[in-house]
């Protein structure tokens, strides 16, 4: 009798140890599970991010059947609609500053990759420039984008008004989005732009390798509002962002994961 008690003592024993084991697991897809067909999400996403939101939105309606209803633009206008409409189910921002002037309707944030801001110029920079100071050089011309409604916009007028120069170097134009910098140093129509990492990849643009604005590197977060009307699908596209598949698309783009 002892014998058999101490059988099922271990029995029970193992049981219990591999379903801890499972929990410990991270699953390739938190929401691989759900069916969420006849679901809609209505996600806002920085316009700059565009390019892996568009893949990690598309796989997760792959995945579950729920269909990702994104707008894309810039931050300044994200921000006015959700103020005004007072709907939406998340917002993807270019950084947890510009959560703020939403903050009265994001229930929580998940920090998802950096975003880093780097110095962009022509391919084979041509007018040598090595760093935020030599943007002053007569005959260089700089453009930077919205600095009151896009995030990469204000970064730049914190960086050269940190370094003293705001005042004195060329501003060409100004742009409503990130994408739009990188396209305009290949186009010739700037000698160079504060740009995000990830825009870099246009042909006929390369970054200057410098540390001058390390110190002003983001992180992107996913921000669940309140307004939302179905928080168990909000859940699960939620986990979904934390699942491989998702890291995965943004590396593939040229985003750094997070420490």
């Amino acid at each position: 009798m002892k014998k058999r008690n101490l059988i099922v003592f271990l029995s029970i024993i193992l049981v219990i140890a591999l379903g801890l084991t499972g929990c410990g697991k991270t699953s390739g897809s938190a929401a691989k599970a759900a069916n969420l067909k006849g679901k809609t999400l209505h996600i806002y996403c920085g316009a700059g991010m565009a390019n892996p939101f568009k893949e990690i939105a598309e796989a997760f309606k792959t995945e579950t059947g729920c269909e990702v209803d994104v707008t894309y633009a810039n931050a300044g206008q994200i921000q006015s609609q959700i103020n005004t409409s007072k709907e939406g189910d998340i917002f993807i921002a270019g950084s947890a500053d510009e959560l703020k002037p939403v903050s009265d309707y994001v229930v929580i944030t998940k920090d998802l990759v950096k975003h880093i801001p780097v110095l962009a110029v022509a391919s084979g920079n041509p007018k040598f420039i090595n760093g935020v100071a030599d943007l002053t050089k007569s005959g260089v011309s700089l453009i930077i984008g919205d600095t009151e409604a896009t995030p990469i916009g204000k970064i730049a007028k914190k960086a050269l008004s940190d370094a003293g120069i705001f005042n004195k170097v060329k501003i060409a134009a100004t742009t409503t989005t990130a994408p739009q910098l990188a396209t305009a140093i290949a186009a010739g129509d700037a000698d160079a732009a504060i740009v995000w990492k990830e825009n870099c990849s246009t042909k006929g643009v390369e970054i200057v390798k410098t540390t001058d604005l390390d110190k002003y590197v983001k992180t992107i977060p996913a921000a669940a509002l309140k307004c939302t009307k179905d928080q168990s699908t909000v859940d699960a596209f939620m986990a979904y962002l934390d699942t491989d598949a998702a890291k995965q698309i943004w590396t593939k783009y040229g985003y750094e994961q997070l420490n």
